[in-house]
């Protein structure tokens, strides 16, 4: 395998919107860098609370997770530019970009340094072969205190690796779950 730069990635992963690393004074970076791409966090959110446990429930299920445990915020209504994550929670996004990911190549997410140094960190699973859609990002807080998260900025970067073959099933070949996903979508277990 071997990692993709810029112009590689520009000809050989579909990516839309498509954006230059340019310097946006005073935003978290975004876009094509030497060996990835930064993608862009949206401006709908869904922040993880406890306030709907009810019965004693008090277990993360994700064959049972049920949409009440978030509270859904869209920056475009609040007129903010951020949402905030309450200390030690999370919340679900979804990028501004969309990707259809070549038969022969893996993508990787990594958390962009400037939310890591503040505590902040980004989960994605791998982007497989032939996967396609917005990418569903998990931000956890895993401080004490309230973090900002600012909509329409940097933060993750894709990394991705051209295998020496193609594989032989790829996630369209086993019609993966997650496939063409838009919006933010919650576990699933089929």
């Amino acid at each position: 395998m071997s990692v993709l730069c810029d112009s590689q990635i520009r000809e050989l992963v579909s990516i839309e919107p498509f954006l230059e690393n340019d310097k946006r004074p005073g935003k978290v970076s975004y876009g094509v860098s030497s060996y990835g791409y930064d993608v862009r966090v949206g401006t709908l959110f869904k922040i993880f609370t406890n306030v709907s446990a009810t019965g004693g429930q008090s277990i993360v299920d994700p064959k049972k997770f049920d949409d009440a445990s978030f509270v859904t915020v869209d920056t475009r209504d609040t007129g903010r530019d951020h949402v905030v994550i309450p200390p030690n929670s999370f919340a679900l996004c979804e990028t501004v970009e969309t990707f259809a990911i070549p038969r022969d190549i893996l993508a990787i997410c990594v958390g962009k340094s400037t939310y890591a140094r503040c505590g902040i960190i980004v989960n994605v699973t791998p982007l497989e072969p032939e996967w396609r859609g917005k990418v569903t990002i998990e931000i956890s807080n895993t401080t004490p205190l309230p973090a900002k998260i600012y909509a329409n900025e940097g933060i993750a970067q894709m990394i991705f690796l051209q295998a020496d073959r193609t594989c032989a099933v790829s996630y369209a070949d086993k019609n993966g779950k997650y496939q063409d996903q838009v919006g933010l979508v919650l576990p699933r277990v089929d």
